[in-house]
């Protein structure tokens, strides 16, 4: 085992964290925060420690190459350590003095899931508050890929740990090397970043709350400054464009780049994108149908208001809030949990089990239905008229098989320790595992977006983060974490 090749890979990661993490500490210096300055102070001094150990045991440039296995396993390990050293400002600050607590909320952070164990929000500093939103936007584009555009790595190492961490059941470049292609997609990440907080604070938006929501916006994270979320501004301005961005954030990136080097016609006929807006518009339609069928809200006008904004929030996975929908019917609520496993399109900030896995589940079902009725057919999947190799089809029903495996496990192991909870527990925890997993953060139940994950014991609460680790890095790297076969070459 390469030891050195991954304490180095952890010391530049830990130096980047570094880095960043002056951010809220020169906030918490200009807000007069003192009493947050030692977290920060404290954390930066790890990162630096880690750093420096790390860049003393770097490697000769020869033994830096990576497998891909042992990149994925590399890649789920330095996760969990960004958010051993991400939960330190919460704890030490003594605003979330229980550590499990502060990893939770941190983990969710980074894996831009937005469930939090906090009940009230707005008591956090505003340091706390942007250092929230910060690792939700640093987590959808991801940290490793952040590395990989600003440090100087040989393309084969960047690759093995990219693809573990960019979502989708297929990885591919843009542009010749990886650097480049994670310095575009950075790029169109932070365009669109600076163009929604602009659009925010246009809209009456307070200037620091446009900060934060544009960085929860374009993550599709879902943290809020407010207890009540996006509702809390009751502004239709406000929701519209965030609906409108949540959409444009689940989108493949690649479809912008397509865009931008002049194949318009060639990026939106994009099966993926199509199948992505069709599920979004026939899901608002039928959940306002139902809403106005039932006299929940006042007007056509106020049921579509609201049905588009937590359609976009529950399939992009954002998990803005500006109605309870755990009081509509249980219709509506079924159609938003199948969207929230469905999710966005592959290669977004979007979490779920991506449109795009769902169309070769889809069609890889109808061709052996079509096989057992005509045994002698033969058949190809193909999406966007390009065949789809068999292994990419096996992949993609075996990761299938662990996403159900995990989610049934996991509410198994989530339903042992008693928590402090109301209402249906089974309905509760089910769907805190289905949010948590896919990244979402409300579920139903206690978990609903009026609710929060605070009466979960600390056990719970291990495993839920340990789920949104999984749906994050989609299930590899933090299994392949744990198998000696990935770390014996490395």
């Amino acid at each position: 085992m390469n030891y050195r090749l991954i304490a180095f890979v952890l010391g530049e990661i830990a130096l980047i964290m570094g880095a960043i993490l002056c951010i809220p500490m020169f906030m918490a210096l200009g807000f007069h925060e003192n009493h947050t300055l030692a977290a920060y102070g404290i954390a930066i001094g790890v990162c630096v420690l880690l750093g420096g150990i790390g860049l003393a045991l770097r490697p000769p440039k020869d033994k830096r190459d990576l497998r891909p296995s042992s990149g994925f396993a590399i890649c789920g390990m330095l996760w969990i350590v960004i958010a051993l050293i991400g939960a330190l400002p919460y704890c030490i600050s003594g605003y979330i003095p229980n550590y499990a607590d502060a990893l939770f909320e941190t983990v969710s952070g980074f894996t831009t899931t937005g469930a939090s164990i906090l009940s009230d929000v707005e008591a956090l500093p505003k340091s706390l508050l942007f250092w929230r939103a910060l690792t939700q936007w640093l987590g959808g584009m991801g940290v490793l890929v952040l590395a990989i555009a600003i440090l100087p790595h040989n393309d084969k190492m960047s690759t093995a740990l990219a693809k573990a961490e960019i979502p989708g059941p297929q990885f591919g470049k843009l542009v010749s090397k990886l650097r480049f292609t994670s310095r575009i997609l950075y790029a169109i990440y932070i365009v669109m970043t600076l163009v929604l907080i602009g659009i925010l604070c246009a809209c009456k938006m307070p200037v620091f709350d446009s900060f934060c929501h544009a960085f929860s916006t374009a993550s599709t994270g879902g943290f809020s400054v407010k207890n009540a979320s996006i509702a809390a501004y009751n502004s239709v301005s406000i929701e519209v464009v965030i609906t409108i961005f949540m959409v444009l954030f689940s989108v493949n990136f690649n479809i912008y780049f397509m865009i931008i080097i002049g194949h318009f016609f060639k990026a939106i006929r994009s099966e993926e994108l199509i199948c992505m807006f069709i599920i979004f518009f026939v899901a608002v339609a039928a959940i306002t149908v139902d809403l106005c069928t039932r006299h929940t809200f006042g007007s056509v006008g106020e049921a579509l208001r609201y049905s588009s904004f937590n359609v976009a929030s529950v399939m992009s996975t954002t998990g803005f809030g500006t109605a309870d929908f755990t009081g509509w019917s249980t219709i509506s609520q079924m159609m938003l949990l199948g969207i929230m496993c469905i999710g966005g399109s592959a290669g977004s900030t979007a979490g779920g089990m991506k449109v795009s896995r769902f169309i070769i589940l889809s069609k890889s079902s109808l061709i052996n239905l079509r096989k057992t009725l005509s045994p002698r057919s033969v058949y190809s999947l193909k999406i966007d008229g390009k065949p789809v190799g068999e292994d990419t089809v096996v992949n993609v029903q075996n990761f299938f098989v662990l996403y159900v495996l995990i989610i049934i496990v996991s509410t198994l192991l989530i339903s042992i320790p008693s928590a402090k909870m109301e209402g249906n527990m089974f309905e509760t925890n089910f769907t805190a595992v289905i949010s948590c997993f896919n990244n979402i953060g409300p579920g139903l139940g206690a978990v609903g977006p009026a609710g929060n994950y605070g009466g979960y014991s600390v056990f719970s609460k291990l495993i839920l983060s340990m789920d949104m680790l999984l749906g994050r890095l989609e299930i590899l790297p933090i299994l392949l974490m744990f198998s000696f076969k990935s770390w014996k070459r490395v």
